[in-house]
């Protein structure tokens, strides 16, 4: 979902802003609509410093009630995720074991989010949209992320960025340039003064986050898997921008200079060298209908390496070297696609490190010029297998 700002990214203004002063005073309290409009042109010209981009149309700000929150999460998760799509993606994650077999993602996603969303950008009305219940104190550093979202739109086509199908890794790559950018620039909307190579690395504040998650029950009871997803295009995103600012000057990542995969994201020096993921198929029997087909990405590679793991530092060093994967998601011709019945089918590539950390099944995969690592899981009995 483009745009959308999340309830706990003031921990991240206020943990970056550490050692600086005056930020609770610019985070004064916006209340009224008139404030918000005042307050949106008086931090338009910031924004654009930020930036380095001029707006070439103002955006307009609105408030929303929760339950418009709501409605609007739940107009654009399904936009995004029709059922048959949901219901592929779905099954993915819970025979990776990424979510349980009884947790409902629409349900949990729509629930998630409407509890998180503190703001939201949306391109069609060209609006930043302020929940009527957001914390006063909050209400700025809300409106200088989205005028950053307001502003990328006049420069990208957001939601052709963000509804990529079924090229899951490039567009949270996408994603993390989005959301990265827009974090980034409100720190130096909010607290000019602040050095951004001072801060500590971005990535690194998920810790500071926990002290937060007694008050977003959502978030807090949610999988690994949805919080360190949703929490990933912003921290990680943020610190590859303020990489990207530093060795790039000037210049925008955007267009052919935007990020093709969360590996490039993660390790900016195979950003540099133009490392492309390896472009896998896989082979599918006669008997078999494809019910759902994309890829993780080393981001999800690494988060599924850690529910099995258990170990956050062994699953980045096993998921590092990442080239590229692909999974199906396959059902019996003529069957209803039972969850008995159903079963995954993925393969991937590595260079370098020949760690295993999980026991490998065969499938056919066929990579080029590389050799292919191979991994299944079938549900109902009890094991999960992969080899990387």
């Amino acid at each position: 979902m483009a745009g959308v700002t999340r309830a706990w990214l003031a921990a991240v203004a206020v943990v970056g802003s550490m050692g600086s002063t005056g930020c609770e005073q610019r985070a004064r309290e916006v209340q009224s609509e008139a404030e918000l409009k005042q307050a949106v042109l008086q931090m338009i010209p910031a924004v654009e410093r930020a930036t380095r981009l001029r707006f070439r149309q103002r955006p307009v700000v609105l408030r929303r009630s929760r339950a418009q929150v709501r409605d609007y999460v739940i107009h654009k998760f399904d936009d995004d995720l029709p059922p048959a799509e949901l219901e592929g993606a779905q099954a993915a994650y819970r025979l990776f074991g990424l979510i349980p077999d009884s947790l409902d993602l629409r349900r949990t996603m729509v629930d998630l989010l409407t509890e998180q969303v503190a703001g939201y950008f949306d391109p069609d009305s060209n609006a930043l949209y302020i929940p009527t219940d957001i914390d006063p104190s909050q209400a700025r550093l809300v409106i200088s992320h989205e005028l950053v979202h307001a502003l990328q739109h006049q420069y990208l086509n957001l939601d052709s960025l963000v509804e990529l199908k079924r090229q899951n890794d490039r567009r949270t790559a996408a994603q993390a340039i989005l959301e990265g950018q827009a974090t980034l620039a409100q720190i130096l909307v909010l607290m000019p003064e602040q050095k951004i190579e001072s801060l500590p690395n971005f990535w690194d504040l998920r810790t500071a986050l926990g002290a937060q998650q007694d008050q977003m029950k959502v978030f807090g009871s949610a999988p690994l898997w949805l919080r360190e997803s949703l929490i990933f295009p912003y921290l990680g995103g943020a610190e590859f921008v303020r990489w990207f600012d530093h060795e790039y000057p000037g210049k925008q990542p955007y267009g052919v200079l935007m990020p093709i995969s969360t590996e490039q994201i993660l390790h900016p020096a195979r950003y540099v060298a133009g490392d492309r993921p390896d472009a896998l198929a896989l082979e599918s029997s006669r008997a078999d209908t494809v019910r759902y087909e994309d890829g993780l990405g080393e981001f999800e590679i690494r988060l599924l390496l850690q529910e099995h793991l258990g170990d956050d530092s062994a699953a980045a060093l096993a998921a590092a070297g990442w080239d590229g994967d692909r999974y199906l998601v396959l059902g019996h011709k003529g069957g209803r696609g039972e969850r008995g019945r159903e079963r995954m089918r993925s393969c991937g590539t590595r260079c370098g490190m020949t760690r295993r950390p999980l026991r490998a099944l065969r499938t056919p995969c066929t990579a080029p010029g590389r050799n292919a690592v191979r991994a299944a899981r079938r549900s109902g009995d009890g094991r999960s297998s992969l080899c990387w």
